[in-house]
């Protein structure tokens, strides 16, 4: 049970939720939730994605540029904002795999691979291209999802997944894709954690 200490000790700027004060809304509000379960493979593959995405922006609610862009513990270059940046990379290599369109990296050069994390800077012009950037590729990945009948239709891009490549279906890279969000959103946690305590949802 929650003690009125404890309530006291929460922000209020940190959570519109009176069940667990340190998740961001109730569980019946949490937008992540779509009620039904999803009914078949492409269903499901599609609202895990949702979710996921949803738990990335949950995570970065209500900081500034410069807690965004905070490292986490040196020498990492993690940061939230780098992360965004980072997911942003990998919704275009879908695209460039499965689709074989012309979407060169963003953020990564030969000359700097980590491009995504190491300009992720605590500046807010940075912050609102990275969240405008993201945003308009998963819409992008999302669109060519959908034209895809065929969860089994492979790829017509290189893949350079693995250390040789391969030949894919379109539903290994979304589980793929899937799981490079769950991945990072485990990241996303301790970073938020670091920056004011916040866990949970």
């Amino acid at each position: 049970m929650t003690t009125s200490e404890e309530h006291e000790s929460v922000p209020e700027r940190w959570t519109k939720s009176t069940v667990y004060l340190d998740m961001w809304v109730n569980p019946d509000d949490d937008p992540r939730e779509e009620g039904d379960p999803p009914g078949d493979e492409r269903a499901i593959l599609l609202s895990s994605l949702r979710y996921y995405r949803l738990t990335v922006e949950m995570k970065c609610a209500g900081l500034d540029a410069e807690q965004l862009a905070r490292r986490s513990v040196p020498p990492s270059t993690m940061s939230l904002l780098g992360l965004v940046r980072h997911l942003t990379e990998d919704e275009r290599h879908l695209r460039r795999v499965m689709a074989g369109e012309d979407a060169p990296r963003l953020y990564r050069t030969e000359e700097d691979r980590d491009g995504d994390w190491n300009g992720a800077v605590a500046d807010p012009a940075v912050v609102e291209d990275a969240w405008r950037r993201w945003r308009a590729e998963a819409e992008l990945t999302d669109r060519f999802v959908a034209g895809v009948p065929d969860l089994g239709a492979w790829n017509t891009g290189v893949s350079d997944y693995g250390p040789d490549g391969a030949d894919l279906q379109l539903r290994d890279v979304l589980v793929a894709h899937i799981a490079e969000y769950a991945r990072h959103c485990g990241h996303a946690d301790l970073l938020r954690e670091r920056i004011d305590g916040r866990v949970g949802q």
